[in-house]
């Protein structure tokens, strides 16, 4: 399941949701990523992540599915959130389900380093130096690779 939007999401509801009448489940991972205070020791008074909706649904289904095609999941979500964010607010949420803890941890990380290289979001970052454009990071192209192997 994917959802992209703005409001603010309660992790344990997602859980809940997403573990519900499911009782093959025995490992959920789930990852939330938040706004930092600090970029690359750079002050961050807010981030905008901008997107365009149809091409960004369709990026995420097929992130999702390449998941649900490598390990036998029970459930996924993934909820990412656009718009203006301050410090300390939540960003994305991804949680799997599976009947084992070694295919819930690898598809949540799966999906996050493919979230961060390839899902179409652009964050626009802001603090004292200004405005900037945040780019893709070395490290997050490189998790993505070993993926690309297995």
């Amino acid at each position: 399941m994917i959802r992209v939007q703005t409001e603010p999401f309660n992790v344990n509801r997602e859980l809940q949701a997403l573990k519900q009448g499911r009782h093959k489940v025995g490992a959920s991972a789930i990852f939330v990523g938040s706004v930092r205070d600090l970029s690359d020791g750079a002050e961050v008074s807010a981030m905008t992540l901008e997107h365009y909706p149809g091409m960004t649904q369709k990026a995420l289904e097929k992130i999702e599915a390449d998941a649900l095609a490598r390990w036998p999941l029970d459930g996924s979500l993934i909820i990412h959130r656009y718009g203006r964010l301050e410090p300390g607010d939540d960003i994305v949420l991804v949680i799997t389900t599976s009947s084992h803890r070694e295919a819930a941890f690898q598809s949540c990380e799966f999906l996050m380093d493919w979230l961060k290289t390839k899902a179409p979001f652009w964050k626009l970052e802001e603090g004292e130096a200004g405005k900037g454009w945040v780019d893709a990071a070395e490290k997050d192209t490189k998790a993505v690779e070993r993926w690309m192997s297995k």
